[in-house]
């Protein structure tokens, strides 16, 4: 699913990068801040706020009017478009955008299950975040639409294969499946489901939202008909982006007002957009292109992602190794060596997972609790409390896991024979 490639290192060091983002003055405890919140929604560079600024304060205008502001506009959505289309390999025209990927998700699903009743079916897995399950869950209300899952193997976060390939087998409409696990980290193998779908005459759906921050992805090598992904999760702002199937997104018979563009892909944009968001995350694009030199967009993505790709790996087996050390400390999902992204899902023994986080924060170190929306894999793992997740992003420095560690350890400690502390 990633076509980043092994090059001479050329991405700029750690210290280069953290200086793009001023987050990371912030300081909590007597500490500067370590942001692990990262799968939440990532810190966001001086390079984005500032193309966000330079709209408002100088191109704001609605789309498609004979005056500057509004050329300017339509200008800016287009390059856009072409730097999402960049980061997802596809061709601009394929490009949509909208308020989130759950709204993008519920507004497909509506339009795909108007074709669709009783007697389809829709394949879901219950290691998705509900983003990619509520909207083909609503089809069998609204649809009478039938929803066969995959389950999760509890043991090692990963998917069932052998039953997927049985739901398979029986040419269900749709295969709704992640790229990677928000809650867990497990990377899906993508390319195999789509595989596996196309030769059942199945429509694919991925939900990139936590794979794409890692990994520089090709949805025609993936071979899907859709894939979500958020801005906010790599370093741009609150946008959510949908490609589709130039062929695909034709046809469907989208909700839409009468007088709203027809054709692909604006036919599936709904209202005014948010234009400084849209504008905002091709920054963020072109953020993570200016880590390294190319010929191209694309290939300074590709060096960008293979070298963050592998740093964001030895910060993970420094992470997982220092807390498989912590007593009291289980971790879930893949181990190290595994598919996996750099974001890691852990429990400690006597304390729920809001008083880890709010003990963490208390001294700097930000991490997330609960079930992160991935509601099926906290209750298949048999957790009242939720999970603890860390996770890696660009920034991130070797001291600041160790940070995390020690305040883990410290914890589990100085609080390991006493009640939980009140959440």
């Amino acid at each position: 699913m990633s076509v980043a490639t092994h090059q001479q290192a050329t991405t700029q060091p750690v210290g280069t990068i953290r200086s793009a983002f001023p987050a990371l003055g912030r300081r909590q405890g007597g500490e500067s801040v370590a942001y692990f919140d990262g799968p939440g929604g990532t810190q966001v560079p001086r390079s984005v706020v500032s193309a966000i600024e330079d709209y408002l304060y100088h191109h704001n205008s609605n789309t498609h009017w004979p005056y500057p502001t509004s050329a300017e506009t339509d200008a800016l959505i287009a390059a856009a478009r072409q730097a999402l289309a960049d980061l997802l390999g596809c061709s601009a025209a394929e490009i949509v955008f909208g308020a989130n990927m759950t709204t993008l998700t519920f507004h497909l699903a509506r339009a795909l299950g108007r074709d669709w009743g009783p007697g389809d079916t829709v394949v879901i897995t219950e290691l998705d975040h509900h983003a990619n399950v509520a909207p083909w869950r609503a089809l069998e209300r609204e649809r009478g639409v039938s929803v066969a899952t995959v389950r999760m193997v509890p043991e090692t976060g990963q998917l069932d294969w052998d039953q997927l390939q049985e739901l398979l087998s029986t040419a269900p409409r749709l295969l709704a499946v992640g790229g990677a696990s928000n809650a867990l980290g497990t990377i899906n193998d993508v390319n195999r489901a789509a595989a596996l779908a196309r030769s059942a005459g199945t429509l694919t759906f991925v939900d990139a939202v936590h794979l794409a921050p890692h990994e520089l992805l090709d949805v025609h090598q993936i071979g899907c008909d859709f894939l979500a992904c958020s801005a906010y999760k790599f370093y741009g702002p609150h946008v959510g982006v949908l490609y589709g199937k130039h062929e695909v997104m034709q046809r469907l018979d989208v909700p839409k007002l009468a007088p709203a563009p027809d054709t692909v892909p604006e036919r599936l944009e709904t209202g005014t957009l948010n234009h400084e968001g849209i504008v905002g995350a091709a920054a963020a694009v072109d953020f993570l292109a200016s880590l390294s030199e190319g010929d191209s967009r694309r290939s300074r993505l590709a060096r960008t992602f293979t070298e963050l790709g592998a740093r964001g790996r030895m910060l993970l087996r420094r992470l997982w190794s220092g807390l498989a050390g912590i007593e009291g400390v289980r971790m879930y999902g893949p181990g190290p060596d595994l598919p996996r992204t750099p974001t890691v899902a852990f429990t400690l023994r006597n304390q729920p997972a809001d008083t880890v986080a709010r003990f963490l924060g208390e001294r700097g170190v930000f991490v997330s609790s609960g079930d992160f929306y991935a509601a099926t894999v906290v209750r298949r793992l048999g957790l009242s409390d939720g999970l603890v997740r860390a996770g890696c992003a660009c920034y991130t420095t070797e001291e600041e896991v160790d940070r995390l560690l020690e305040g883990v350890g410290a914890l589990f400690s100085t609080r390991s024979m006493h009640p939980p502390l009140e959440s």
